[in-house]
Formats: C-alpha cells, sequence, structure tokens
C-alpha cells in the first residue's frame, strides 16, 4: 500500500504507531480524547466525530482523503472475552455482589456494549462509503463479540504478537477497509517485560476509573504494543516494506 497522504491514528494517545510511521518517512497524528502519555496531536471526541459524520454533518472525516490512512484502535473494553466472561457471571469480580447487583451490572453492561457496537460500526460505514482507507485494530479469540456478530470480518489475524517484537503473545485482529494488506514476515525475539513509569502511571489511573464504573475486566499492560511490533506490523502487513534486520519465517500469522 502506498501512502501519499498522512495516516490518522485514532484512539492512539501513546504514541507508538505514530512515531514509527515518521520514522519510515510517512506524516502521521494522533487523535483521542485524552493525553496521558504527552503525545496526542488532535484532542477530540472522537465518538461524537462519528456520530456526527454518519449523521451528514460536518466532522473529522470531511478534512481525511483517500491518499490518506485511518488507523484506529478502536476500545475493546465491551468486546473482549474478558467482557463475554463477566456476561456468564464467570469473572471473580461478580462474587462480591449479590445476585440482583450482578444483573444490575449485566444489564449496564449490555448497554454501554450496544452503544460502542454503533458505535464502530458506524464509523466502519462512515469510512467505507467515502471510499477512506482504514484500518481497524481490535484483540482476537473465538469469543470476540465482533468475530460473532458484526458483518466485516477481519482481514489480518496475528495470533502472536511477540513473534514480532511485542512482550505478550495476545491475538490481535485487523480490518483494512477499502485497501488490501501485505503479507511479511518479520520474526523478532520477544522484548523483555518491562513497562516505564508514564505507562504504569497511565495503566493504573485507567483501571481504578474502570473498577469505579464497574467495567474492569480486560488489562491495558497487554493492549500497550512495543514500537518494534509496530514497526514490524507497518512494514509487513500495510506497506509491504522488507526489513533486514529481521529473519524471514513463516510463523506467527
Amino acid at each position: 500500500m502506498e501512502i501519499k497522504g498522512k495516516v490518522h491514528c485514532f484512539f492512539e494517545q501513546s504514541g507508538t504507531f505514530k512515531q514509527e510511521f515518521i520514522k519510515l518517512g510517512i506524516p502521521a497524528e494522533d487523535y483521542d480524547i485524552q493525553n496521558n502519555f504527552g503525545e496526542t496531536d488532535h484532542i477530540i471526541d472522537l465518538f461524537a466525530e462519528i456520530e456526527k459524520g454518519y449523521d451528514g454533518q460536518p466532522s473529522i472525516f470531511d478534512s481525511i482523503s483517500k491518499d490518506d490512512l485511518i488507523m484506529a484502535f478502536f476500545p475493546c473494553i465491551f468486546f473482549c472475552e474478558a467482557n463475554t466472561r463477566l456476561f456468564r457471571f464467570e469473572d471473580s469480580t461478580h462474587r462480591l455482589h449479590t445476585h440482583r447487583q450482578a444483573c444490575d451490572d449485566m444489564l449496564r453492561r449490555s448497554r454501554h456494549r450496544e452503544r460502542y457496537f454503533e458505535l464502530v460500526l458506524k464509523m466502519f460505514c462512515e469510512c467505507d462509503t467515502r471510499g477512506l482507507r482504514l484500518i481497524v485494530e481490535n484483540p482476537y479469540s473465538s469469543i470476540h463479540y465482533l468475530c460473532q456478530y458484526f458483518p466485516y470480518r477481519a482481514t489480518v489475524i496475528d495470533k502472536n504478537r511477540s513473534l514480532r517484537g511485542d512482550r505478550f503473545r495476545k491475538p490481535t485482529q485487523y480490518w483494512f477497509i477499502n485497501c488490501t494488506n501485505t503479507t511479511g514476515y518479520s520474526y523478532q525475539p520477544r522484548k523483555p517485560m518491562t513497562i516505564n513509569k508514564i505507562d504504569d502511571r497511565h495503566r493504573d489511573a485507567v483501571h481504578e476509573q474502570l473498577r469505579k464504573d464497574g467495567f474492569f475486566c480486560c488489562s491495558e499492560k497487554k493492549s500497550v504494543m512495543t514500537p518494534d511490533y509496530a514497526r514490524n506490523f507497518i512494514c509487513d502487513f500495510i506497506i509491504g516494506k522488507e526489513q533486514k534486520h529481521s529473519e524471514r519465517t513463516f510463523f506467527g500469522f
């Protein structure tokens, strides 16, 4: 894929993918409602922009061209496998509640999942109908909500992120809309498990808020990808660039 414009990284405030695109000579900017990492170029309510775009009102999508690429790390909290276990009363947090409290939590969680489902579908539809290139990332599992109840099917499933230099195996899926993925194999040993202080502070603050809201179900620590993984993914699946520093392998895809 040739990117003549810029990359718009939606729901990314860590700057991980943004910085790797820039290192590869591709302009990129981060968009998110928060700036806990000091990397967010545009502090913006993307949910509101998705709604406005879908309703035909002026929105962020008006300033994005077909030469650009949107890479969206859409929040997975209500779609992931851990959330499904909560709906089945299989999570230990339900033991702290009465049965009525657990049911009330499930009903509230269901309303939030419906809201997030509407937003992600509207984002897909808006980019699809406008002809904008879009890549969306989310965790992968057989019981992931978007695997079971979503009209768009994932294009790439990276079953073992650690083979491309990430800290975790954590399977991850990617949807490619209005663009075609390349297929490369950059093998790189897993990085040691180290998280810097700002990552720790951000993760702990997010987890505390999730606990207060009663929605805690997945680890953001496992969601923060390494720069090595970001670079390898971009080269393997987006721009089709073979890297001299990486060993070639046919595993991990």
